[in-house]
Parts: C-alpha cells; sequence; structure tokens
C-alpha cells in the first residue's frame, strides 16, 4: 500500500492477520499499552478489515487498564504494568468487553526511560486469550528486544502482536523460551 505512513512489514503483517481471520471467521481485538494504538493503526491500514477487527483498546495508564479492561488493582499493584498477570488480565479484558474471539494484548518499556534492572527498556510482555479458550491456561511471554530505540521496539512489539492475532500463531511469536513468572 504505497499512501500509508506505516512501515511497510506492519502492513503486511496486518493484511495477512485480515485475511487468515476472515478466512477462519474469527474476529480480533487487542489491548494496547506500550504500543499506543500501533497495531490498531496497522490493522484499520487494510481495505475491509471492519470484517474483522472488533475492538482496539488503548490503556497507556493503570487507571484505563483497570477501567476499560476490568485489570484488578492488586494485580497491577503486585506484579507491575510490565508483566505477565497484567498483560493477561488485559487479553482477557479484550475478549469481555468486545465480541472478539481472539484478544491480544501488550504492555511494555519503550524508553528512553522507565527501564529498571528486572525490566529494563525493551521488555515487553504480550498475552493471547481465546473466547473458546481456558480463562486460567495462560498463553503469555515476557520478549526483551533491547535499548533498540522508542520507536523500533513499539515496532517490534506490534509485528509480534499481529503474529498473535492470527488464527494460529506461529510456535515463534512468543520465542523459544518458556513463558517466565509474572
Amino acid at each position: 500500500m504505497t499512501d500509508s505512513n506505516l512501515p511497510p512489514e506492519l502492513i503486511e503483517a496486518a493484511r495477512k492477520v485480515v485475511e487468515e481471520n476472515r478466512a477462519a471467521g474469527l474476529r480480533v481485538a487487542v489491548a494496547e499499552s506500550c504500543t499506543g494504538g500501533l497495531v490498531s493503526a496497522a490493522l484499520t491500514e487494510i481495505p475491509g478489515s471492519s470484517e474483522v477487527f472488533e475492538a482496539g483498546f488503548i490503556t497507556y495508564a493503570n487507571e484505563a487498564k483497570m477501567g476499560m479492561l476490568s485489570v484488578p488493582s492488586d494485580v497491577l499493584e503486585t506484579f507491575g504494568a510490565v508483566s505477565v498477570a497484567t498483560a493477561w488480565a488485559m487479553a482477557q479484558g479484550a475478549i469481555q468487553h468486545s465480541s472478539a474471539d481472539i484478544g491480544v494484548a501488550i504492555t511494555g518499556i519503550a524508553g528512553p526511560g522507565g527501564g529498571s534492572e528486572k525490566k529494563p527498556v525493551g521488555t515487553v510482555v504480550f498475552a493471547r486469550a481465546s473466547r473458546s479458550g481456558d480463562p486460567d491456561d495462560v498463553v503469555a511471554d515476557k520478549r526483551e528486544f533491547g535499548d533498540l530505540g522508542r520507536g523500533a521496539i513499539r515496532l517490534q512489539a506490534a509485528l509480534c502482536a499481529l503474529e498473535l492475532l492470527l488464527p494460529t500463531p506461529s510456535p515463534a511469536a512468543f520465542g523459544d523460551s518458556t513463558p517466565p513468572d509474572a
């Protein structure tokens, strides 16, 4: 698509999500924090995406995560906004507050500040929930992209999220590691 101001690889990943979910008869929702709507923007660049894209929740502040996605305050207080527990609650909230079949959440530290020794800049946590799935079966992972710069971290996070929105995400979507503790 030549008239987009988004990176071509992001548009192609979004096109794949729309085409594959359309073929599978599935609708998707995203709960974005550190990507600030980048995944939603990519999906809506694709003509016909309204057949697939149900909702995008941009919940940057903890109050928004609690209010819009029903993330429990004790989860945020105990584990922090950038945690498997929070990402999982966000993905579940995206399913509960929409009629989507698949919900993906993204929360992380894009920098340049805000990192810590335990959660350095470039730490992003993803979760994927399915309306037909077991809410106790957590599907989440933490990725360490490194301090690539704010824009590059957000792009990598959006690309991973789009992979997770596929009806059958590839095993590499969550990396090669075992999901970490919250």
